[in-house]
């Protein structure tokens, strides 16, 4: 098993948000396994990938083993997921099983493979990424759900392992322009600009304004810090967003 002060798995660390985590944390030093359905456009002499979906529960029983048995991990970043937009009208129950596995299932996962290296050496960060959605969007009935379970796992999780010096923090973005923000919203729409002057702050969010604050959490120092769900946001969680 590989020994490293910091190794780092972020889920769907090849773009947007992921990549800028995963970015971060190679340049402070850290060995990082990517997980994710494509392999990224980058390469680093310390960053291995594993392709794999993980709304299958069995792929990820398996890479999630492959990695604790190689890796002694000591930061988890769940962040890949999908929306799969539909007014409650057409929310078809097999996303919301699909989203439940990608979102929660596969974090609950992935989390019981790399626990036993964070309480052996008693530290450990994990950082569950859920969105302002939770609080309420148009269309978002499935992913509100799933990514509001996130928020309770976190919460619960914080005070499971705070006796093993393993912190467990959520942060939840939005609106940040990532190419799955561009499927929602094209670039240079009216709905992109709509989008913008909604947020208090009168911009969208960048993968950068999230990554920031999830490699703060990810410090050493920052031990003190559990069981929180962060807004990046621009505000928009003080009130309504307009799609």
């Amino acid at each position: 098993m590989t020994q490293n002060t910091n190794i780092a798995v972020v889920t769907g660390g090849n773009r947007g948000i992921g990549a800028d985590i995963t970015r971060r944390f190679l340049d402070s030093g850290y060995q990082v396994v990517n997980i994710s359905r494509q392999a990224p456009e980058f390469t680093h002499e310390r960053l291995i990938n594993y392709t794999a979906d993980l709304a299958d529960m069995q792929t990820t029983q398996q890479v999630g083993s492959e990695i604790a048995q190689h890796y002694a991990v000591t930061h988890f970043v769940h962040n890949a997921g999908v929306i799969r937009p539909d007014l409650l009208d057409d929310v078809k129950l097999e996303d919301l099983d699909y989203l439940t596995q990608l979102h929660i299932g596969s974090a609950i996962t992935l989390a019981q493979q790399f626990i036993p290296a964070m309480r052996a050496a008693q530290y450990g960060r994990i950082i569950l990424i859920s969105s302002r959605g939770v609080l309420g969007l148009v269309t978002r009935t499935n992913y509100a759900a799933t990514k509001a379970g996130q928020i309770g796992i976190t919460r619960t999780w914080a005070l499971e392992l705070a006796k093993d010096g393993i912190t467990v923090n959520c942060v939840a973005p939005g609106p940040i322009v990532t190419d799955m923000f561009h499927e929602l919203a094209p670039e240079e729409s009216e709905q992109k600009d709509r989008i913008a002057q909604s947020v208090p702050v009168k911009r969208l969010g960048t993968p950068a304004d999230v990554g920031r604050v999830v490699k703060f959490l990810c410090e050493q120092d920052s031990g003190f810090i559990t069981g929180q769900t962060w807004y990046i946001c621009g505000g928009a969680s003080l009130g309504g967003l307009a799609l």
